[in-house]
């Protein structure tokens, strides 16, 4: 099972990145946080002390086109929000 699925890149999440030394991850949703905690350490060799999950539903979304209405659902997910330790860093745009 793949634990992390991929990095929150938001402008807030940036700020809070920069402020608290917190970093944001979309992740599996069956996964808990003592193995997001593990697989954020291995990956990215840094030391974890603390590991926010939440769970979001998928929203209904509706559009009208010329062939009529169309609806749709998009997925759900977990995000996890991950505290470093005191002087570690991820940088997410070192290997592009």
């Amino acid at each position: 099972m793949i634990i992390i699925k991929k990095p929150v890149i938001t402008e807030k999440m940036n700020a809070i990145s920069e402020k608290l030394n917190r970093y944001g991850f979309i992740v599996d949703k069956r996964a808990n946080k003592l193995q997001i905690k593990s697989a954020v350490e291995e990956l990215y060799g840094v030391q974890v002390t603390a590991v926010n999950t939440m769970n979001y539903d998928g929203k209904r979304k509706s559009r009208y086109t010329k062939a009529g209405l169309l609806s749709g659902k998009n997925d759900a997910f977990k995000k996890a929000v991950v505290t470093l330790a005191e002087g570690e860093t991820i940088d997410f745009f070192s290997n592009i």
